[in-house]
């Protein structure tokens, strides 16, 4: 985008934000480029806010419909255009829970339309409130939302008004865990190992069920469920060998079978572990890894130097020997993890758990007519029923979302409340129909079909893995089979017509571009879809197939953090990172490609021999509700626009990725990128053309006396590769090489130039400190003063006014150096020292910028 643009739209970053009534103000070459992009989307399509990056061939057009009836109004449709590849990406956010929303609305605006003035107060309003204090969680409806609660304030219309007060609700939720010594291998744990947070993932840890854990250790399992109120007991034969080993419905046996080196113990304590659980037996004990040659060969596995033992299980022996001791077929869930399952009615209450999907659509908010007179009239008895016993009215809403259908008498907790409070059951979900309106009936229609979805998956996995339903049926499953499908016939051919779609690569690339279109994941051409296996159950449910026949024998792909669809190839591949969450780029420790035709399991584990790859830009794996995608989405978007590397692909290798940042001053602090603190060695790199000692060393007063003159502040060596890199490189790139004559400036050095100089304001002294400690220039920033050779240093100091963003320069003639100075805050202040005819005493006079740029002749 042209300098001419500089002041139209809001600008963000790298990019630029404008309604599509501000286009004529755009310069001609940039609404071309509008044009071109407009012409690879949809045709028809609706937008009314356009998105330019600067720094790269790359337009998107955004649909905000309500974008003059909302204070912040929700974006529903984009459409981002690649203009060297042509290639668009379309995102739908109608489904999102957490939808990008819009502020300052009155910037995207020209300066006469209207509508300007009535923005700017709403603006203002949310200014004085303190609700722009942090922009970086302003973005997203949840995070906004959270904000004017906390700030106790609502939108109504265009305004804020202040809130009564109101109760908070505590919630409370687990966090996702020469004789044999065998109690050496228990661990202090503090928080919850992986077979329980498996069962904390399904949703088994709910306070609805007891469990059991066999072998528990030092028992920081069991404290910690019993911290969450959960009916947990345990066993160990040597720290807790007098507690009484009990029955219950789910029972751990959690890397115990792994330490017992007599195989018929091991035999005995499986079985025995099993006969407690009454409805799952979770197993899990370690497997073969690079560290797992350690030790001296005993019995089937090794003993240790601490003279304990291990047996380590490949993936498929650990199944198969559960099976073969239990006779039942185990259920893997992750590396080194199954579950057994006592009954049918278990297994498929597990099945249902793992496709559902869990969360349900978002309610739009009802869009009021702008200025709108809302007439007094009467409140219907059917919304004063409503707002007198809100709470059971919605949680029978919640339920009816969760079943997607009407749910019968019989499966509502709390009918007698309903009955009572609200009269009849029927007349509580008619009022609930009213209340709820058009966007009920449309929350409804997306949870039916989510809930088809997930009972269309289950009986594709049934297929697969050739169960039979349970008999008798479950009341709750019969009745969705007859809502659904009208019976069970047609339920399992519904699955299995969508299980053989596994196998069909249209298919497969159809249900990826509808993914990827709501945010679940990166589509790469159509090769490939890459997302965080938290947003499987959303997917698609050929997807969601497609991913359980692949991993079937891996177990459960959640226990990794991102998984990728190979679309045209068969294959699915599973990678871990060291703290996906945690850190803004994190490193890949495994990647599991799994073939779906052959089920042939690749491993390969990063460490010593492999240096492990980072995970650039990973927002573009995740979604806009997920916890820390608003921080994510900033970081990455300024990652890209450091110009650090090409992360159009897997991105740069670490070693030179971390030189290139060290090279640009910058660090990765958490999600954030802050600038370097090192002192940097001065034959470094400092921009494109120059080093840090040469605009270090580069004055006549310096090089004479060979005055000790090196920055002591980290922030003068950042100002000092922005100087060069903001304004130096460009001036060479476009006059050529430049003679710098005056560049930093230490106190000790000032005190020997004699020609007057303003040490506090001329910038020369960057960011050093005084001997008392303040700032010696308060401006900050950095300066040099230069000379083109062979050029009229008028016509560089025009093109510098009009191309660069400078904070302030000085012009003393057309054959003398220029001062330019680069600050964060750039001023753009133009000064001409003009020498006067009585005394020769330069007098400065400053220009404004168009005045100076418009000049036709040197003012000296």
């Amino acid at each position: 985008m042209e300098k001419s643009n500089r002041f139209i739209g809001k600008k963000i970053a790298d990019y630029r934000y404008l309604h599509t009534s501000a286009l004529s103000e755009l310069d001609e070459e940039s609404r071309n480029a509008v044009r071109k992009a407009e012409a690879r989307i949809t045709p028809g399509a609706h937008y009314n806010v356009i998105k330019l990056r600067e720094s790269a061939p790359e337009i998107s057009f955004l649909n905000y419909p309500s974008f003059f009836e909302e204070a912040f109004p929700i974006l529903e449709q984009s459409w981002k255009v690649n203009l060297d590849t042509g290639q668009c990406r379309y995102r739908v956010y109608s489904e999102s829970n957490n939808p990008p929303i819009l502020h300052r609305k009155e910037l995207l605006l020209p300066s006469s339309h209207p509508d300007s003035q009535r923005f700017l107060e709403l603006t203002k309003e949310a200014e004085s409130i303190g609700l722009f204090d942090d922009t970086t969680r302003i973005g997203f409806l949840q995070d906004w939302n959270r904000l004017l609660k906390l700030k106790g304030y609502e939108v109504s219309e265009h305004a804020l008004v202040p809130l009564a007060n109101e109760t908070t609700e505590n919630l409370s939720a687990i966090e996702s865990g020469s004789e044999i010594h065998r109690h050496l291998t228990a661990l202090t744990r503090t928080q919850l190992s992986a077979p329980m947070q498996s069962l904390a993932r399904y949703g088994y840890l709910d306070q609805t069920r007891s469990v059991f854990d066999y072998g528990c250790g030092k028992g920081n399992d069991v404290q910690l469920l019993k911290d969450s109120n959960i009916n947990v007991a345990g066993w160990d034969p040597y720290y807790s060998p007098s507690a009484e080993k009990k029955t219950a419905d789910i029972v751990n046996l959690g890397f115990v079978i792994n330490v017992i080196e007599v195989p018929e113990e091991r035999h005995l304590v499986l079985t025995s572990a099993y006969e407690l659980a009454s409805e799952i037996l979770v197993v899990s004990a370690m497997l073969e890894n690079a560290n797992a040659r350690g030790g001296l060969p005993f019995m089937d596995g090794v003993r240790t130097s601490r003279n304990t033992f291990q047996k380590y299980f490949s993936q498929g022996e650990l199944a198969t020997y559960i099976e073969s001791v239990l006779r039942t077929e185990p259920v893997p869930i992750a590396p080194g993890i199954f579950y057994a399952f006592k009954t049918d009615a278990a297994k498929t209450d597990f099945l249902a758990r793992k496709s559902v999907k869990r969360s349900h659509p978002r309610l739009l908010r009802a869009k009021r007519p702008l200025n709108s007179q809302k007439p007094e009239r009467r409140t219907p008895p059917s919304l004063r029923k409503y707002e007198n016993n809100k709470d059971i009215f919605e949680k029978l809403w919640s339920t009816w979302l969760d079943f997607g259908r009407k749910p019968k008498p019989s499966e509502i907790e709390n009918l007698n409340d309903i009955r009572r409070f609200l009269g009849s059951y029927p007349a509580a979900l008619r009022i609930l129909e009213t209340v709820k309106n058009e966007e009920g009936a449309l929350a409804l229609a997306r949870a039916e079909q989510a809930r088809k979805d997930d009972l269309i998956v289950q009986f594709a996995e049934l297929r697969f893995f050739r169960s039979a339903p349970p008999r008798p049926m479950p009341d709750k499953l019969k009745e969705d089979v007859r809502h659904f499908f009208g019976t069970l016939a047609n339920a399992q051919t519904i699955g299995e017509d969508h299980l053989v779609q596994v196998l069909d690569k249209s298919a497969i690339l159809s249900a990826c571009i509808e993914a990827a279109e709501q945010g679940l994941g990166w589509l790469h051409d159509d090769h490939s879809l890459q997302l965080h296996t938290e947003l499987i159950p959303r997917l698609p449910p050929v997807l969601r197939i497609y991913i359980t026949c692949a991993s079937s024998l891996f177990g459960d792909p959640s226990s990794a953090d991102l998984v990728k669809i190979h679309i045209r190839s068969g294959k699915l591949s599973l990678m871990s990172y060291d703290d996906f969450f945690g850190k803004a780029i994190p490193k890949m420790l495994v990647r599991t490609k799994i073939n779906l035709r052959n089920q042939r399991i690749d491993v390969y584990q990063y460490g010593d021999e492999f240096a492990p790859p980072n995970l650039y830009l990973k927002s573009r794996y995740m979604h806009e509700d997920q916890e820390n995608y608003a921080e994510q989405l900033r970081f990455d978007e300024a990652l890209e626009q450091l110009g650090v590397g090409d992360f159009s692909g897997f991105g740069p290798p670490d070693r030179d990725f971390q030189n290139a940042l060290r090279d640009k001053r910058w660090a990765i602090e958490g999600h954030s990128l802050t600038r370097s603190t090192e002192i940097p060695n001065l034959d470094h790199p400092c921009g494109q053309y120059f080093k840090y000692r040469d605009l270090i060393e580069c004055g006549e007063t310096q090089k004479s006396l060979k005055i000790e003159n090196h920055p002591l502040q980290p922030e003068s060596y950042t100002a000092l590769l922005d100087l060069a890199n903001i304004l130096i490189d460009p001036i060479v790139d476009y006059f050529g090489m430049i003679k710098l004559t005056y560049g930093f400036c230490s106190s000790e050095l000032s005190k020997n130039i004699r020609r007057r100089i303003a040490p506090k304001l001329d910038q020369h002294a960057s960011h050093e400190l005084n001997r008392l400690g303040n700032p010696i220039c308060m401006r900050g920033g950095a300066a040099v003063d230069f000379i083109v050779e062979d050029e009229d240093m008028f016509e560089v100091s025009q093109w510098i006014a009009e191309n660069l963003e400078f904070d302030r320069m000085y012009f003393y003639g057309q054959d003398r150096p220029i001062h330019v100075s680069f600050s964060e805050t750039p001023a753009k202040q133009v000064t001409v020292m003009k020498r006067s005819s009585a005394n020769e005493r330069l007098i400065p006079r400053s220009y404004s910028l168009n005045d100076f740029i418009n000049l036709d002749n040197s003012p000296i």
